[in-house]
């Protein structure tokens, strides 16, 4: 199967032009799918064996996947990159294997962020004056914990802000989201105030354009997500918190601290920039007895 992996692995790069990295995603997975089978089934799984391969044979290649430790999240991806070789196969070569729609994906066990306690959220901004030497570098990290915290931004939207976005102190801030996806996110005065600190003693701010990013690094460059990471790592060890302290956790903590105040989810869906309400109920942990509450007060019919 050699030679069609690789007219398949062409077609993905020349036709679909996928990147070089999903390509090689595609052929690490089809190529742990065909040594399996050769072994499975005794011989070098030539052309014609994709075609009779049954449902039995599909499923040892999945237990076996698990029985080496990789995760559903994995074989999930290699079972979709083994569909669409298949009808790569139907389309140039007349292959036909209907078994492998008998197949159902793993279910992808979906991980829930856990908040940060306000109190521990607090305890960042003494930890973080103590753990750097700079002050400008201290309040350029309580910056970013602040924003993060008071407006649910993902680090990467943080992270992209300008100088500009934040002159004059505006009422909301525009923030391009994943998938090119714009929201405003209103921002309380103590962002400001913990942004206003930073600039006003950051060196490489004094003598930036306002269409300069916003957060710098220790040489003047742009602060990284990687960056970020490694800084709330340092505040989380030495504040000696769970692991689940992270960036993100800071996004979620506001999430869970609006919810619980009583905004409703659809004004959050829009806050933390969510392409679906499902999103949203997953991410704030939104039981069936609140969502149904909601609905009782907004929807005319249940008042009935």
């Amino acid at each position: 199967m050699n030679n069609e992996l690789h007219s398949f692995i062409n077609y993905l790069l020349n036709v679909k032009k996928y990147s070089d990295h999903t390509a090689d995603a595609y052929r690490i997975d089809i190529s742990d799918f065909i040594k399996f089978y050769g072994n499975y089934c005794g011989n070098s799984c030539l052309r014609d064996d994709f075609g009779r391969v049954d449902s039995l044979g599909f499923r040892a290649w999945l237990a076996d996947r698990a029985r080496r430790g990789l995760s559903a999240k994995s074989t999930a991806r290699a079972l979709s990159s083994l569909r669409g070789f298949y009808k790569f196969l139907d389309k140039e070569f007349k292959i036909k294997n209907v078994s492998l729609g008998l197949i159902s994906s793993p279910k992808i066990p979906r991980k829930l962020s856990k908040a940060i306690d306000a109190d521990a959220v607090e305890d960042m901004s003494i930890i973080i004056r103590e753990m750097d030497d700079e002050p400008w570098v201290a309040a350029r990290d309580w910056a970013l914990v602040v924003l993060i915290f008071g407006c649910g931004l993902r680090i990467s939207e943080a992270l992209s802000l300008t100088v500009r976005d934040v002159i004059g102190r505006p009422e909301v801030l525009r923030i391009l989201g994943k998938g090119g996806k714009e929201r405003l996110v209103p921002v309380l005065p103590a962002v400001y105030d913990a942004i206003e600190k930073y600039l006003n003693i950051c060196p490489y701010a004094k003598v930036a354009a306002n269409d300069a990013l916003l957060f710098y690094s220790v040489r003047g460059l742009s602060m990284t997500p990687r960056m970020a990471q490694k800084q709330v790592e340092k505040i989380r060890n030495l504040l000696q918190l769970p692991d689940y302290v992270t960036p993100h956790a800071l996004r979620h903590t506001f999430a869970t601290t609006l919810l619980g105040d009583g905004v409703d989810l659809r004004s959050l869906q829009e806050l933390l920039g969510h392409s679906s309400l499902s999103t949203t109920q997953l991410y704030t942990k939104v039981d069936m007895s609140q969502i149904t509450s909601v609905y009782n007060k907004a929807h005319p019919r249940a008042k009935k």
